[in-house]
C-alpha cells in the first residue's frame, strides 16, 4: 500500500467528488480512480459506494477514515521528527497561503521578524484556500495563512489545531478615479432606473476572496446591475485592470487604502457592500520546528 492513497481516500471522503478531488491531487480523473481502486483491493472491500451522485462511503470506508487520517499523522510526525533529529528541519518553516495574502502580510512580516528569519529559511508555497488547508493536515507545512469567514469556513479539527487571528481586512468595490476624485463607475447610479449595468472585474470561484464577494452579492437585496465583464483568478492583476479603468472589482482595503487616500482610485459604493473577513495563522499543536515556534512566539507576543 502507498501513503498516497490513503491521502487520496481521505481527499475524496471530505470533497465528496472524484473529479474535485483528483483536480486538487493534480492529476486526471482515470489515474485517481485507479489509486482509489488499488486500496479498494489491498483493503479487500469495497470503500466507496457504487452509483451516481455525490461520493459516499460504505460503512467500512467511514471504518477505515479514522485509522486512515491517524496513519497520515503519524507518517508526517514521524518524518518531522526525523528529519528534526538529523537537523535540517531545525531552521526552516514551512508556510501555504494565498497569492494575495503572500503579498500583503507575508512582505510585512518578512520585515517585522527579521530577527527570527536571519537564522532560518522561510518557504513560501502559494495554493488555493481548500489546498492550504489540505497541506497542513497532511503535516506536509508548518503554517497555513487563510481568509476566514463564514462563507468560506474552514474545518479543522481543534484537538489537532490552533489558529490566531492576525488581522481583520475587508473587501471594498473600487474604480479609477476621474479627475474631480470620484469613481469612474457608480454601483449607487447603476441602481437608478433605466441605468447601465457597471462593468464588474470579478474573481475566478476558486479563489476564497471569489467566494466571499459572491455570496456578498447573492445575498443583498439591493444588488446593482453588475456586467461580468473579467473573470481573473489574481488580485493583483485586477488591481492592475481597476488602474486602466476597465471597471469595479471587490479589492482588499489593506491593498488599495493608499491608493483611495491619494486620490488614484475611488470607493466605487457605500459601506453596505463591503465584505469584512479576518486573516488566520493556522498550526498543528504537536511540536514544530525550532524556528517556527519562535516565529509562532514572535507573532502572538
Amino acid at each position: 500500500m502507498q501513503s498516497k492513497w490513503l491521502e487520496d481516500f481521505l481527499l475524496l471522503a471530505q470533497e465528496r467528488s472524484f473529479t474535485r478531488a483528483a483536480e486538487l491531487r493534480h492529476v486526471t480523473h482515470p489515474a485517481f480512480g485507479r489509486r482509489i481502486r488499488a486500496l479498494e483491493e489491498w483493503a479487500g472491500t469495497p470503500l466507496i459506494e457504487s452509483g451516481g451522485g455525490p461520493v459516499r462511503l460504505t460503512p467500512a470506508g467511514e471504518a477505515f477514515r479514522d485509522t486512515a487520517e491517524q496513519m497520515v499523522r503519524t507518517l508526517a510526525q514521524s518524518h518531522d521528527e526525523l528529519q528534526a533529529v538529523a537537523g535540517r528541519q531545525a531552521h526552516i518553516i514551512t508556510l501555504a497561503t494565498g497569492r494575495t495574502l503572500a503579498r500583503t502580510i507575508v512582505a510585512d512580516w518578512l520585515s517585522r521578524y527579521g530577527a527570527v528569519l536571519k537564522e532560518a529559511e522561510l518557504r513560501i508555497v502559494t495554493r488555493t484556500l481548500d489546498e492550504t488547508v489540505h497541506m497542513l493536515q497532511r503535516g506536509e507545512i508548518s503554517f497555513s495563512l487563510l481568509y476566514h469567514h463564514a462563507a468560506i469556513a474552514v474545518r479543522l479539527d481543534g484537538r489537532q489545531f490552533s489558529y490566531l487571528t492576525v488581522m481583520s481586512d475587508k473587501l471594498v468595490p473600487v474604480a479609477r478615479a476621474d479627475v474631480q476624485g470620484r469613481p469612474l463607475f457608480s454601483l449607487e447610479q447603476a441602481q437608478q432606473p433605466g441605468a447601465s449595468a457597471v462593468p464588474y472585474l470579478a474573481f475566478s470561484h476558486s479563489m476564497a476572496l471569489g467566494r466571499l464577494v459572491e455570496d456578498h452579492l447573492a445575498s443583498n437585496p439591493l444588488l446593482p446591475k453588475l456586467r461580468r465583464c473579467i473573470d481573473c483568478d489574481s488580485a493583483d492583476a485586477n488591481y492592475e485592470y481597476v488602474l486602466k479603468g476597465l471597471g469595479v472589482s471587490w479589492l482588499p482595503w489593506s491593498m488599495v487604502q493608499r491608493d483611495c487616500d491619494s486620490g488614484l482610485l475611488a470607493l466605487a459604493g457605500d459601506s453596505s457592500l463591503n465584505v469584512h473577513f479576518d486573516v488566520r495563522l493556522y498550526r498543528p499543536k504537536r511540536r514544530l520546528s525550532a524556528a517556527a515556534e519562535q516565529l509562532w512566539a514572535d507573532i502572538t507576543d
